[in-house]
């Protein structure tokens, strides 16, 4: 009958190491996405806002590589206007132009608050591009009736030194903010402003300093493939030490005491964080409760809470802190939440040291293992 016994326990035992707990979780997926806006444009200048106001389109393309992170290659167009007030009177004139600029984008709210699925997002961009201008038949007018009115204006500075023919392509720089508002998982309606500095060249006028124009823009984003996707997450199963020690103990259990005793499984529980983040969120926090039940099921038994942080972000130092504060919130809860006595919990903290999880954004991640 023992020998029975022995042998369901070692079976029982070898399947037990054999299988390994599988969770799923949602993590950001890089994707493409294409953009289409509409607006206004104001080119800085010294008659007045209304008259320097004008159209503006802009199309774009770009990737998100993190959830941070991306880039876009956008093209502006339509038109700018030019004003230059003398003498009393205002002379006006406009131009078109094409400008190809490329940007890296940054998530602000993905990146201070951690990843999630959001209804708004918020975004910081920078680039560097080419504005080409062409039309300026209005400007080379304007300063021709000047020259023939004026012939020296101010000392004799010419204010239209500057006047172009044919096309002009001058370096531009760019940075803007951006909000979208997320109708689905690939719709976004949106607004952005940006603000564009280039060469004194750009509106014919001779001025000693860079010229500027803004740009206020609404449209649509569309993502060109699936912005999330869904992970499996493996949890070790046992190791065959571990696996010889349950079996050592059951073999004690059946003999001495003469009646079969049940397997008390080890319980890990993985919890996960966003960048940056070490408070348990929401979602999380079934697995925290898991912990707690097993440790007031069996009084004998003990946790050992091991925080962790993820290569791909931030550097050693820092996140050797992420790590240990993750561990210290888990046991924080644990104590103070639950009444679980601090002699039962062991903290530790690996930093970015070792990657329990091939997938990057996995590493964020504080795991208990109670015994």
């Amino acid at each position: 009958m023992k020998k029975t016994i022995l042998s369901m326990i070692l079976l029982a035992a070898g399947c037990f190491t054999a299988s390994a707990q599988e969770e799923s979780k949602q993590v950001f997926n890089p994707h493409w996405y294409i953009q289409a806006q509409g607006g206004v444009q104001e080119t800085l200048g010294e008659i007045d806002f209304k008259d320097l106001l004008s159209g503006n389109a802009q199309v774009a393309a770009g990737y998100k590589f993190t959830p941070v992170w991306g880039a876009r290659l956008t093209v502006g167009a339509w038109q700018s206007k030019g004003g230059i007030r003398l003498n009393g009177a205002d002379y006006k004139y406009k131009w078109n132009y094409v400008a190809p600029t490329a940007n890296i984008t940054l998530d602000l709210l993905n990146a201070f608050c951690g990843y999630k699925e959001r209804a708004v997002s918020i975004g910081l961009f920078a680039g560097i591009g080419c504005n080409i201008g062409f039309n300026n038949d209005e400007a080379i007018k304007t300063h021709a009736d000047i020259q023939a009115k004026y012939p020296y204006v101010t000392d004799g500075v010419n204010v239209m030194a500057y006047t172009w023919e044919g096309n002009k392509a001058n370096v531009v720089g760019q940075v803007g903010l951006n909000i979208d508002f997320n109708i689905t998982k690939r719709i976004a309606l949106g607004l952005e402003g940006n603000v564009n500095v280039t060469s004194d060249h750009y509106n014919s006028k001779k001025a000693e300093n860079a010229d500027w124009y803004f740009n206020a823009l609404a449209g649509v984003k569309i993502a060109l493939g699936k912005t999330t996707k869904t992970v499996k997450v493996e949890h070790p199963a046992p190791t065959i030490i571990e696996r010889e020690r349950i079996v050592e103990k059951l073999k004690h259990d059946t003999v001495y005491v003469k009646k079969e005793v049940p397997v008390r499984e080890d319980l890990r529980r993985d919890i996960f964080y966003a960048i940056t983040a070490s408070d348990v969120t929401k979602a999380e926090m079934p697995k925290l409760e898991d912990v707690v039940n097993y440790l007031k099921k069996y009084p004998d038994s003990k946790v050992t809470v091991t925080g962790y942080a993820d290569k791909g972000t931030g550097n050693p130092e820092v996140n050797v802190k992420y790590a240990r504060k993750r561990a210290e919130v888990v046991v924080k809860m644990l104590t103070e939440k639950y009444g679980i006595s601090a002699d039962r919990i062991t903290v530790d903290s690996k930093g970015d040291t070792e990657q329990p999880f091939s997938e990057n954004d996995l590493n964020r991640v504080s795991i208990c293992v109670v015994k």
